[in-house]
């Protein structure tokens, strides 16, 4: 594989390698495989384990499985959503599995993909699926949502505090028979709303888009159910590590896990748990784990990476 197609760095390797504690013929399931650096690493680690890998994004199954084929018999990758990692299991005839890893964030060759319409450094359609066999794309949600839809949605996934003025220029355009359709139309349409600083250390425009991401593929929505499968799947002592990128997530990954370690998340009042808190994991991380000062210099997208891990206790 050329260098080029590598250049996208997995984060807090050493990391997640430190918490696994694999013996001969474990099974680990690599729920978002990316371009396989993980997974590589483990392979390399534990000679005897075998990894399931898991990815929506097709491109990008097919050039981990050509950096993997080293690898062929104690690899298999799967074209799938980490949402459905049951049933990948259950298809596989797979019980259950030591360990289960997530890297939650967006590849470098994703973003640097023009035709995918994740960054606005290109200008492409506004595309934004992880799976581009399916589902609705960023440009299409834009058309069928209405304004309101539009600002809450930025400012809940993006936290963008002029989401409601960003929303009103897009409904303006589109009343106007020019719906926004690319990257760089929406890119030029938030930096007209929000307005640009030269203290500004990222572009206007980096939280819609994040905002538009997160809803196209539900980034948010299938985490939870993702998280309770993933300790359903995993043997007594089986670790599950998760690695987020922004605080929507980091929060709902700490308070499932919070969850699943027995925390009631019920009012004081209420005379019974509903809340569904039930112990059945122990949280080894009791602050996220964070990238080294070496490794935020080598690789700046690692910066915002924060690692949780917790380990399904016996019965």
């Amino acid at each position: 594989m050329p260098e080029s197609e590598l250049e996208h760095k997995s984060v807090l390797v050493d990391e997640i390698l430190g918490f696994l504690d694999l013996t001969d013929n474990a099974i680990v399931i690599d729920a978002t495989l990316g371009l396989g650096g993980h997974t590589e690493a483990i392979l390399k680690t534990f000679k005897h384990t075998k990894v399931i890998g898991i990815d929506q994004d097709q491109k990008a199954l097919e050039k981990a499985t050509d950096r993997l084929k080293a690898f062929s018999t104690r690899f298999q990758g799967i074209h799938s959503n980490f949402a459905d990692i049951s049933t990948v299991a259950n298809d596989l005839n797979i019980t259950e599995v030591d360990a289960v890893i997530a890297d939650l964030g967006v590849s470098s060759m994703q973003l640097d993909d023009a035709d995918r319409g994740f960054s606005f450094r290109f200008d492409a359609p506004l595309d934004m699926r992880m799976d581009t066999s399916r589902g609705l794309t960023a440009a299409e949600l834009l058309e069928d949502l209405d304004q309101e839809e539009i600002a809450n949605l930025i400012y809940r996934y993006g936290e963008e505090r002029k989401s409601r003025r960003v929303a009103r220029l897009i409904i303006e355009r589109r009343d106007a028979g020019q719906p926004v359709r690319t990257t760089s139309e929406l890119a030029r349409l938030v930096e007209r709303a929000v307005g640009r600083s030269p203290k500004d250390k990222i572009h206007p425009a980096t939280r819609t888009f994040q905002a538009l991401r997160i809803a196209v593929n539900n980034e948010l929505g299938i985490l939870d159910e993702f998280i309770k499968d993933s300790i359903d799947l995993l043997k007594p002592n089986g670790k599950l590590s998760v690695i987020t990128f922004h605080s929507l997530e980091d929060r709902i990954v700490k308070q499932a896990f919070q969850k699943f370690s027995g925390k009631c998340f019920c009012p004081p009042r209420i005379p019974r748990c509903v809340c569904g808190a039930e112990k059945r994991v122990e949280i080894l991380t009791k602050k996220p784990v964070v990238p080294t000062e070496a490794e935020m210099s080598s690789n700046a997208r690692s910066r915002s990476a924060k690692l949780r891990v917790c380990r399904k206790i016996e019965n």
